[in-house]
């Protein structure tokens, strides 16, 4: 999947996210910071941003994906 899509969609959940890749897509690293993640747990976080992709994880065009989310 096309890091510049997975950003899109991002941003249209968390409007101020800054998101940043790392390796390619066999080992896909994605780094999300958002000022939406301020006094929200981990797990909430990524939660946050993964319920955000899950159409394309339930549509298998996305199939793995590292997260570190941080709060901005």
């Amino acid at each position: 999947m096309d890091k510049s899509l997975i950003q899109e969609i991002i941003l249209q959940k968390i409007p101020d996210a800054q998101c940043s890749f790392v390796g390619d897509t066999c080992n896909l690293k994605l780094v999300v910071s958002s000022s939406a993640f301020k006094g929200l747990s981990l797990i909430e976080q990524h939660k946050l941003v993964l319920n955000s992709l899950k159409e394309k994880f339930e549509s298998g065009s996305l199939h793995a994906l590292s997260l570190e989310t941080k709060p901005g």
